[in-house]
């Protein structure tokens, strides 16, 4: 079981009418950016000892951390560019994760149809024996070949008649998103202060440290700290915060590429997924999602616009339609697209002939002044799957400028909800829904599945539904959009539905507006509450119903 901090030691800002203000907050380790890579080195660190300080101008995982396939895996395409190390690398993660978050993460199976025409089997077999033996695999089963016809075992099978063979191996789903508010907790935990709604507004050196000044985005209000090292994890930002923020030179150029996905409703019977070649080479993967629905993507484009405006076209709607077509009975159109959404991933530029080549590996630059004193150490790239490793990688660069860091602990850990024991995950839904039996029980596997453990912490002292306050619509009581608020830095219908509870595609326009107003007056209370009381009381940030990124069509 984890304890929480009340929400006024989660949400930061100041009670006072300042634009300026200057604390005394001083940090071994400050990171901007609060997707998978800067939440994870925030968790990193704090967990190593460190005073750790993290910003975010939008919400946790808004971008694209939020905005992936889904998938914990060691990328089985990517054996095709020779990329040994990251697959290894990525397959040991997979297993390492399974363990520390069983709530958000669980083995999927895929299928793969054979089209002899692009990928000979031999290719798809020796690429399978590789993904099966580069990493130790505990909780994976392995693959094997498939037959569509005359196989009891696919009475249903969806895809067109002609495709009479294929390959089964197994990867993981995440919620990604959950992913990353779960290492913003366990950060938060261990001492980290995580700001959002924070943007850093410049960083400069000075007697060896850097010195930083933040502002919040609702209130215009600023505040000024003092770090030892400073984490550039900006994503698509990374390379923008550096020339324009800092006002320095970049080490690396990124390359923009767009990833879109849309999402319908359920397309075939079981819990499988598939993973579709392309005339072009690449893969598309078809995922169920959230039991009702059907995950289709991604595109690979070169993009060049405002990573905050990032939308999927008609061109990559088309191309991910016509690949469903060719391979399923079930034929769709846009008019079944239920969501649509993109994401923008930074990539170093390698030079690579295509988007779908440049490799999703990371680099990281450590940059000092010349005294050796005040590093910024930039990240561009990597991949939701090897975050960790990511980290500590990023802790050994910083190593040298930091003292008294304490081992890594993150390997044998789990995330906080994560603490189920040896406990098989569905015998333990089982046992969680027998001690809640008033709770509906498909309501009651979405609580285990987001929360985890916290779920007694969400339910304490509730004996009825009645207790779990207002229902906003698709299962979604007041009592948890408190807990998501006062808990996990939610500050708007966005931030909840899209995110922390994927119910955006359950609740209605009307539905969602409520909570909208509900959040605003929740905020606005607890804003007056605190304005009244002491100097330095900390206030929540000013509610912000941002246009969201993607919207339920």
């Amino acid at each position: 079981m984890h304890s929480h901090p009340p929400l006024q030691s989660v949400i930061h800002g100041t009670a006072t009418d300042r634009k300026n203000v200057n604390l005394s907050n001083s940090y071994d380790v400050f990171v901007v950016g609060g997707g998978i890579n800067g939440c994870g080195i925030a968790a990193e660190a704090a967990g190593r000892g460190m005073k750790v300080g993290l910003c975010e101008q939008s919400d946790l995982a808004a971008a694209t951390s939020s905005a992936s396939s889904k998938l914990i895996h060691g990328g089985l395409r990517y054996l095709e560019h020779y990329e040994f190390r990251l697959v290894r690398e990525a397959l040991a993660e997979r297993e390492i994760l399974l363990h520390k978050a069983p709530h958000l993460i669980k083995p999927l199976r895929f299928v793969l149809p054979h089209r002899p025409h692009l990928r000979p089997a031999w290719m798809i077999r020796t690429g399978l024996f590789l993904y099966d033996h580069l990493a130790r695999r505990n909780r994976i089963p392995g693959s094997r070949g498939l037959a569509f016809h005359g196989n009891d075992q696919h009475p249903a099978n969806p895809l067109q008649d002609s495709i009479v063979k294929g390959f089964e191996y197994y990867d993981c789903r995440v919620d990604d998103a959950r992913l990353v508010i779960s290492n913003a907790l366990s950060a938060h935990e261990q001492g980290a202060d995580i700001q959002v709604q924070t943007r850093c507004l410049n960083a400069r050196r000075q007697d060896g440290l850097w010195h930083i000044t933040l502002q919040h985005i609702a209130s215009g209000q600023r505040q000024t700290c003092t770090a030892k090292t400073l984490v550039n994890a900006a994503g698509p930002w990374a390379q923008r915060f550096i020339e324009q923020n800092l006002q320095a030179t970049s080490p690396r150029k990124i390359n923009l590429i767009k990833g879109s996905h849309l999402v319908t409703r359920k397309l075939y019977q079981g819990d499988q997924a598939y993973i579709l070649q392309n005339e072009d080479q690449r893969i598309v993967f078809v995922i169920p999602y959230q039991d009702d629905f059907t995950l289709i993507g991604t595109t690979d484009k070169a993009y060049h616009g405002d990573p905050a405006q990032v939308a999927m076209d008609a061109e990559e709607e088309a191309y991910l339609l016509d690949i469903v077509n060719r391979h399923f009975k079930h034929a769709i159109s846009s008019e079944d697209v239920l969501w649509r959404y993109s994401g923008v991933r930074p990539l170093c530029d390698d030079e690579s002939d295509s988007p779908s080549a440049m490799t999703r590996d990371y680099t990281l630059e450590l940059q000092t002044n010349e005294q050796n004193q005040a590093p910024l150490l930039s990240i561009f790239g990597g991949k939701i799957t090897t975050y960790r490793r990511l980290a500590q990688a990023a802790m050994k660069a910083l190593a040298p400028h930091l003292e008294n860091l304490q081992p890594a602990v993150t390997d044998a850990a789990v995330l906080p909800g994560g603490d189920i024991g040896d406990t098989d995950f569905d015998v333990w839904v089982a046992l969680v829904q027998h001690q809640y039996e008033w709770l509906d029980g498909e309501h009651c596997r979405r609580l285990c599945n987001a929360y985890g453990t916290r779920i007694h912490t969400l339910l304490a002292d509730c004996r009825q539904l009645t207790d779990l306050g207002e229902h906003f619509g698709a299962g979604l009581f007041q009592r948890e959009v408190d807990f998501l608020m006062q808990q996990e830095w939610a500050h708007s219908a966005d931030d909840i539905l899209w995110r922390r509870s994927k119910l955006g595609l359950r609740l209605s326009p009307q539905e969602a507006q409520h909570l909208s107003d509900y959040i605003a007056l929740r905020l606005k209370a607890k804003a007056k509450q605190v304005d009244a009381g002491p100097a330095q009381a900390q206030l929540p940030c000013t509610p912000t119903i941002e246009p969201a990124l993607r919207q339920a069509v």
